[in-house]
């Protein structure tokens, strides 16, 4: 039988019992084992922001990496911001983890996906910025979830338009699509070396891909974990990092040939 490709599953550090803990939410779990992917979860801790070799080390022994959402958000000191008073729950433990394996996973050829959180980190890497309470932005709609049920809360909530001739755009053939909304933070200027993949009606960026990755290289402010088989757009993106981590993993157990 085929081993499935090993994904890396970025924690969240949190507090259980009164005692410091690694947690990653079972939906996102569940959606890489049901892809055919098996999720790794790889505990964060802040100092691994100083040992970049071992980063790497770390994700080459994967064939994936997934950045998941989150209730935190990234410490605005990390882009150069003060902090707003609606912005109130920090995870400096994983903004240094994610800040040292994204570049490390991009410089291995690693597939990386990116979800809300995850997509803003990938901003951040790339020298971005944050809005940290886009609902007190002028112009820009309120992105948050509404009160109510989980049913309620990751339902489709507003479309997105796809940017022709993109990544994002070459896995669906349609040029919008409706997503669910559960953010208060968004990209307020793009990272350099990334690229627009998706607008919301307000031109808030809802996804974006790393501009030179060979690979799949892809983050999304809405939330596909989310029952994605019955979603076309969040369908076809597992499908598509579901088989980039198993080009993966055949090109890293091949034989060298010298």
């Amino acid at each position: 039988m085929k081993s499935r490709p090993l994904v890396g599953v970025i924690a969240c550090h949190r507090e259980v019992e009164g005692h410091p803990a690694q947690m990653v939410t079972d939906k996102y779990l569940r959606a890489l084992w049901d892809y055919g992917l098996s999720p790794v979860i790889l505990p964060v801790w802040e100092e691994q922001e100083a040992d970049p070799e071992a980063a790497r080390a770390l994700l080459a022994r994967l064939d994936g990496l997934l950045l998941t959402g989150s209730y935190t958000n990234v410490e605005p000191r990390r882009y150069g911001a003060e902090r707003v008073p609606e912005n109130t729950r920090d995870d400096r433990h994983r903004d240094a983890a994610a800040l040292v394996w994204i570049p490390a996973a991009l410089d291995l050829g690693l597939p990386l996906f990116g979800i809300c959180r995850g997509f803003q980190e990938l901003n951040v890497a790339f020298g971005g910025t944050l809005h940290q309470a886009v609902q007190g932005v002028p112009g820009l709609q309120d992105h948050r979830e509404p009160p109510g049920e989980r049913e309620v809360q990751y339902a489709p909530a507003h479309e997105i338009t796809l940017v022709p001739g993109g990544r994002l755009a070459a896995l669906h053939p349609e040029p919008r699509s409706r997503v669910n909304s559960l953010h208060q933070q968004g990209i307020a200027e793009l990272g350099a070396g990334l690229v627009a993949e998706a607008h919301a009606p307000d031109g808030l960026i809802e996804a974006v891909s790393v501009a030179d990755a060979a690979g799949f290289a892809l983050a999304v402010q809405w939330h596909p974990e989310w029952r994605p088989r019955e979603h076309p757009l969040n369908d076809a993106l597992y499908r598509a990092f579901a088989e980039a981590c198993r080009v993966r993993q055949a090109a890293s157990r091949a034989p060298r040939v010298d």
